[in-house]
């Protein structure tokens, strides 16, 4: 089983880890912009789409908590990713700027900064956040976690505005933040995408992490 992860800057080294998870049937493709390799794509079972740094807007405009500098070239390979994992009916897992890489991709738009009361809620300081949310029940991912509350952690400051195309949101936090999207269609197409960060939580066993890994390999599996 073979399953691609894209290359952050930061804390790459978690995403491997988590979806590997121990079991040594499972070999990590990495996809980097540095290398290009695009091509590496069919032969991944699936795709995860890691967090990172923002992505540059469409229209270049200031806003609060910008980086310092984009990273264009990752923006558009991943963009090209995606578009290969669409067409070729890959699983998809998109993790925070993940998620926000297919909303944008399918139409959608961000929030560029939440602003400073959302912010304290989901920004990340010292450590990541904490904060709880609710699940729908009429959705794929009620059916990996099988609860309709959790917590999970938290570290952005960017979140969904308009939906993508395609798309639903089926888990929010208390403050309406969209924390969870899915395909409006699962049978199709295995797409989710969470706000949060699975693979670097405190308790690897909370279903809003260890579920979440274990949907994505049942899906290849099955």
């Amino acid at each position: 089983m073979k399953i691609g992860v894209t290359f952050s800057e930061t804390n790459f080294q978690n995403y491997p880890k988590w979806v590997k998870g121990g079991d040594k049937n499972i070999e990590i493709i990495v996809l980097t912009y540095q290398e290009n390799n695009l091509e590496e794509v069919s032969n991944c079972d699936a795709i995860v789409f890691t967090g990172g740094i923002d992505m540059e807007p469409t229209e270049k405009i200031k806003y609060e908590n910008a980086p310092s500098a984009f990273n264009v070239a990752r923006d558009q390979f991943e963009i090209e990713v995606l578009k290969l994992s669409l067409e070729q009916k890959k699983p998809i897992l998109g993790i925070c700027r993940g998620l926000q890489l297919i909303n944008t991709y399918k139409g959608g738009t961000l929030h560029l900064d939440n602003g400073k009361i959302q912010n304290e809620i989901h920004k990340k300081e010292e450590f990541d956040k904490i904060h709880p949310i609710q699940v729908a029940e009429d959705s794929l991912f009620y059916k990996i976690v099988h609860q309709i509350k959790g917590e999970v952690n938290s570290a952005h400051h960017q979140s969904i505005d308009k939906l993508g195309a395609d798309l639903k949101a089926t888990a929010f936090s208390e403050d309406g933040v969209i924390e969870v999207i899915e395909s409006s269609d699962p049978e199709k197409q295995f797409i989710l995408g969470v706000q949060w960060h699975p693979e670097r939580m405190n308790d690897l066993e909370n279903p809003f992490s260890k579920n979440i890994r274990t949907a994505l390999i049942d899906t290849i599996c099955n």
